[in-house]
């Protein structure tokens, strides 16, 4: 019996021949996103940072764009925060304000590639699957557990095949697509699942594909 699409990538991920739906698993993933709320994050371990490091200086990827500019004090005291943060532990990924928007620097700077396994303290991480990487969000918590272990673990989901058939008529979009789909199921109708779209899929583009995704 063939695999899906989260089940072999999880697997790899755990260093297992197979997953299994409902499987708990360890796993590495290739990057840990974070965003504006990275100075929440690095808050919750900042002594644990202090004495054990950041476990891998490339795996994070903070982005500084969700309140910029600064709207306000405490938000410009956070990324004063995090800019000392990064500095002070060399970190490597690192995007300030004005550089873009966290999903499409992830997807256009090569931090999700096919294949690679995706974290991110957004809802929206699971933008990524758009270049058939698995990807997801996790709390702030489970976030700074990463940072300091590079490990962390998770459920095989069962996964939701989905067949598009058919040419996309004139001023019909791919945000169209996933409104109709999500109207079919529900908002609610693929929680704790990974979806897979198949079909006639060519007439997608990168773009499509990556707005369709983020509405996962």
């Amino acid at each position: 019996m063939g695999k899906t699409f989260a089940e072999k990538i999880l697997a790899e991920k755990a260093g297992l021949k197979d997953a299994v739906p409902g499987q708990i698993v360890t796993v590495k993933p290739d990057h840990l996103l974070m965003h504006d709320n990275a100075a929440a994050i690095i808050g919750k371990i900042s002594d644990e940072i202090e004495k054990y490091g950041i476990v891998d200086k490339t795996l994070p990827v903070i982005v500084l764009d969700h309140v910029i500019p600064a709207a306000d004090e405490k938000t410009a005291s956070n990324h004063k925060k995090i800019r000392e943060f990064v500095k002070k532990h060399k970190l490597k990924n690192f995007f300030d304000a004005g550089t873009g928007v966290c999903h499409q620097i992830v997807l256009e700077k090569g931090f999700a590639v096919p294949g690679s396994l995706i974290l991110g303290s957004d809802s929206h991480t699971c933008s990524y699957g758009a270049v058939n990487a698995f990807s997801t969000g996790i709390d702030r918590t489970e976030a700074a557990s990463i940072l300091l272990t590079g490990e962390t673990w998770l459920k095989v989901p069962s996964s939701i095949k989905i067949n598009l058939k058919g040419k996309l008529n004139n001023r019909v979009s791919a945000k169209d697509v996933i409104l109709s789909i999500i109207g079919d199921i529900g908002s609610s109708g693929a929680d704790y699942c990974s979806v897979e779209f198949h079909g006639d899929l060519k007439q997608f583009s990168v773009s499509d594909r990556f707005t369709i995704a983020n509405m996962g």
